[in-house]
């Protein structure tokens, strides 16, 4: 029960997520690439195929999972918390990537764990079987929910001009904040206040700045 209410929180919070731009192409590029080749057996029942599976259902809902999202998804809350098979998981994973099955994403905040999705939804596996972790209508479905998240943004989203704006007016503060800095040091008697307050104009507006980058992209 816990497990459908997270589900339909995410849901619901689907409406309001915000897709950066390399995020949109990668779904476009998975939801239409056919059958591809990897150099990893993907059987039903064993670990990876059912990483994969897990990345699909969410990937499907134009989301992608962190490890330890994908094993609450498969093995339930307690094994999410689990710090050894975390290990293990994000070791399958990394093989997994270098097979060509999934991709990390970048991440939103350096705080945040690496996010996976996958290159394609149909995998020619090391065994040359054909396996399909989505079907054609699952697959129509999230690229009709795609566009509609793309409408929203379009018609809801900053200008480009707005963004251009915000740019130039935290870099102008950040060059202006250093300055300030920079001359509070070089002075006979360092005022202690004003070079802190400007630094720290510096740090918060570099911060903006970064956030500003990120939401769209840039």
């Amino acid at each position: 029960m816990l497990f459908q209410l997270k589900q339909l929180k995410r849901r619901q919070q689907l409406s309001q997520q915000r897709l950066t731009r390399s995020e949109i192409l990668f779904m476009q590029e998975a939801l239409s690439a056919d059958y591809e080749n990897c150099d990893i057996r993907l059987r039903e029942g064993e670990y990876q195929y059912n990483l994969a599976k897990a990345i699909a259902s969410f990937q499907l809902g134009l989301q992608f999972p962190d490890v330890k999202e994908a094993i609450e998804r498969l093995y339930g809350e307690e094994k999410s918390n689990d710090i050894q098979f975390i290990r293990k998981i994000q070791t399958i994973l990394k093989k997994m990537e270098k097979s060509k099955v999934i991709t990390i994403l970048p991440k939103k905040n350096p705080w945040e764990l690496q996010r996976y999705g996958l290159s394609s939804f149909k995998f020619q596996d090391t065994d040359k079987n054909l396996v399909a972790l989505a079907t054609d209508q699952q697959i129509k479905q999230s690229q009709n929910l795609l566009q509609s998240i793309l409408s929203a943004q379009r018609t809801s989203g900053p200008t480009l001009v707005y963004i251009k704006t915000r740019i130039a007016i935290f870099i102008l503060a950040i060059v202006a904040s250093y300055m300030v800095a920079l001359w509070a040091l070089v002075q006979p008697i360092i005022n202690a206040f004003i070079f802190i307050v400007a630094f720290c104009i510096a740090v918060v507006c570099s911060l903006m700045l970064g956030r500003t980058f990120s939401e769209k992209n840039l």
